[in-house]
């Protein structure tokens, strides 16, 4: 669980969450997921002068907002991953502010070759990342 709280620059003109605030949100709570599992990013995620053989583009996202966020706002954001193949997975985000829920956001990703682009078998560090968490 990642817990924080909405920031004044995370708002738009009407003082509420900005939409695109939580895809990024999302996407930090699956980074400090898996770094908290003991993946190193730069082995999932391109750095510079650091090639990889696999990439894990995101395919599919979603987000559904159910009660307004404001500057201040306390945070509490689950994830659930779960493999869908042997080489995409998706994971779920629940977001909740004070124990009521806020919103929720799907992303769904794909292992690819880095040079083909064709479909690849998820990394190994990635796949035991998945049952771990699903047996959490």
């Amino acid at each position: 669980m990642l817990c924080r709280s909405v920031r004044f620059g995370e708002t738009d003109a009407a003082g509420v969450l900005h939409f695109q605030q939580l895809l990024r949100w999302c996407h930090e709570a699956y980074e400090e997921s898996l770094e908290r599992f003991g993946l190193e990013p730069a082995s999932l995620f391109p750095t510079p002068g650091h090639q990889l053989d696999l990439l894990l583009p995101i395919t599919h996202c979603s987000a559904d907002f159910l009660a307004p966020l404001v500057c201040g706002d306390p945070l509490a954001i689950t994830l659930t991953p779960q493999p869908l193949d042997e080489t995409s997975f998706e994971v779920a985000y629940n977001f909740a502010s004070v124990g009521r829920p806020v919103a929720r956001g799907l992303t769904r990703h794909q292992c690819i070759g880095a040079v083909d682009r064709r479909r690849a078998p998820l990394p190994d560090g990635l796949q035991r990342w998945l049952q771990a968490t699903a047996q959490a």
